[in-house]
């Protein structure tokens, strides 16, 4: 009778065992896709955000070309911007400030500061050239990617310096 009771202990300690390592993997793969799927959604947003950053200026750019409309403001209160004229005395400045992509709609002459314009989007830095008629444009992302945008301007015979 004693056997039977040892055995019958046994069966469930295996029993037991067995579950226990079942529940060990089953714990592992999910922590491991887990893993995985927060590592892809990060690449994905990373990836987004760098995208609409580029189509956001290339789509404001081609919106404003025009003669005399696009400059480049190499120190626009310590940072580098990207000036739209509307031709009404109005103008926008994108710029990237505080670890953000900023756009400030203003009047040319109004004295604003970059802390006055709105918050678009995260972005580390922001660089612009214009020579001759090709913008480029010089994003450093928020994980230190650098992405590069250059446009020619359909009116670059009259864009300024």
């Amino acid at each position: 009778m004693k056997k039977q009771s040892i055995q019958h202990h046994m069966d469930g300690l295996a029993a037991l065992l067995l579950f226990g390592v079942f529940a060990a993997c089953v714990l592992s793969v999910l922590l491991t896709g887990a893993g995985a799927y927060r590592r892809l959604t990060q690449r994905d947003q990373d990836a987004f955000s760098r995208r609409t950053c580029v189509q956001y200026l290339a789509t404001r750019v081609r919106q404003a070309d025009s003669r005399d409309s696009v400059s480049v403001d190499p120190d626009f209160g310590g940072v580098p911007a990207l000036v739209l004229e509307d031709g009404y005395g109005f103008a926008t400045w994108v710029y990237c400030y505080d670890g953000q992509l900023m756009e400030l709609y203003a009047a040319v002459d109004s004295g604003m500061s970059p802390g006055d314009g709105a918050a678009m989007m995260p972005l580390s830095g922001l660089d612009f050239t214009l020579s001759e008629g090709l913008l480029t444009a010089v994003f450093t992302g928020v994980q230190g990617t650098e992405d590069v945008l250059s446009l020619s301007l359909r009116s670059g015979e009259g864009a300024a310096a």
